[in-house]
This record gives C-alpha cells, sequence and structure tokens, in this order.
C-alpha cells in the first residue's frame, strides 16, 4: 500500500509563486511516475506536470514556461513549483503516481489565485 503526502497550496496574488511538494511511501516500483494533475469542478481532470524516476518530465499545456517539476529519488518525493500563477490556475491540485501499472492519488491541496 502506498501513501501520498501532499503539502503546499494556498492563496497567492496574480503573478505569485506556490510550491507543491508529494511525498509517497510505502512498496515503490523500481521505476515509476509521479505528477501533479488539477481539477475544476465542472471540469475534466486536467495535467500540470509528471516526472518520471529517471527525472524525465512531462509538461501539460498550461504548466509549460512557468511550472518546474523536480523529483527526489532518494526521498521519494516530487516538487511543483509554481511561477507566475494566473487566476485560471485556481484548482485542487492531485498528486498522482503510477507503478505497476496503476494508479494512487493524494487527497488534494487547494491552490487558489485571486487578489
Amino acid at each position: 500500500q502506498v501513501q501520498l503526502v501532499e503539502s503546499g497550496g494556498g492563496l497567492v496574488q496574480p503573478g505569485g509563486s506556490l510550491k507543491l511538494s508529494c511525498a509517497a511511501s510505502g512498496k515503490m516500483s523500481p521505476g515509476f511516475t509521479m505528477g501533479w494533475y488539477r481539477h475544476v469542478p465542472g471540469q475534466l481532470r486536467e495535467l500540470v506536470a509528471t516526472i518520471t524516476n529517471l527525472g524525465i518530465p512531462n509538461y501539460g499545456d498550461s504548466a509549460k514556461g512557468r511550472f518546474t517539476i523536480s523529483m527526489d529519488n532518494a526521498k521519494n518525493t516530487v516538487t511543483l513549483q509554481m511561477n507566475s500563477l494566473k487566476p485560471e490556475d485556481t484548482a485542487v491540485y492531485t498528486c498522482n503516481l503510477r507503478q505497476w501499472s496503476s494508479n494512487s492519488w493524494g487527497q488534494g491541496t487547494q491552490v487558489t489565485v485571486s487578489s
């Protein structure tokens, strides 16, 4: 059983920055991908960014050029640095771990971008 513990999120003004972290504990595959998705009520879940345990990132269109994802393999922790935040980035951000062809999800953390 894998557990994902998220931290970060909150309220920030437009143009500001936030950092989200997600730590995985439990049995880990030699190969895995961790990352973040976001969801706004009434809309489909959207890819923000993912990164493999080899450090290969993948960004959703909305994150390119503004967000940076990184992985600390020693701690099984993924960090999402979000800069130049916009009101449209407001959503619940949820951590995802994909390994052994299955997905694990965190509980989600609210990010609100508003003046």
